[in-house]
């Protein structure tokens, strides 16, 4: 079994770059996430290394519709005057970027990422519980 941290810090990996730029398999035999990129620096899923009969693929943060969806879902909170400007920096490419100088500029930069951050992770607990992908319980510190 892998912990959420585990799943998640994959699916930061696999969502890091374009789509289909970055795997990682979950074998679901032991828990153990393997990773590949197509960039060449990394390819722990070659047949020597990969021994897993049952694994599952993580997504991509577009497979749980988090990309364009939740800045327009966010930019309705806390931009709801700005909502055009919003559409019209996503009709170009380099979107991300000048979103985020967008929210620098209104001092709202941390809550987005702390609202990203809830939604992908409400996203992955939930994309595990449809694949039946079994999460093994976390440690506190004090344990």
């Amino acid at each position: 079994m892998a912990t959420f941290d585990e799943i998640h810090s994959a699916f930061q990996f696999v969502s890091s770059d374009g789509y289909g730029m970055n795997r990682a398999l979950l074998c679901l035999d032991n828990g153990e996430i393997f990773y590949h990129s197509e960039n060449g620096d990394l390819d722990e899923l070659n047949e020597d290394d990969f021994d897993c009969d049952q694994f599952i693929e993580i997504p991509h943060k577009n497979d749980l519709n988090l990309g364009q969806n939740l800045v327009f879902e966010f930019s309705e909170q806390h931009l709801p005057n700005d909502l055009d400007l919003v559409q019209r920096i996503f009709s170009r490419r380099g979107a991300y970027g000048r979103f985020k100088a967008l929210l620098e500029d209104r001092d709202l930069l941390q809550s987005w990422y702390d609202f990203e951050n809830q939604r992908d992770e409400e996203a992955l607990l939930e994309w595990a519980r449809e694949n039946k992908v079994e999460l093994e319980p976390q440690r506190t510190e004090h344990e």
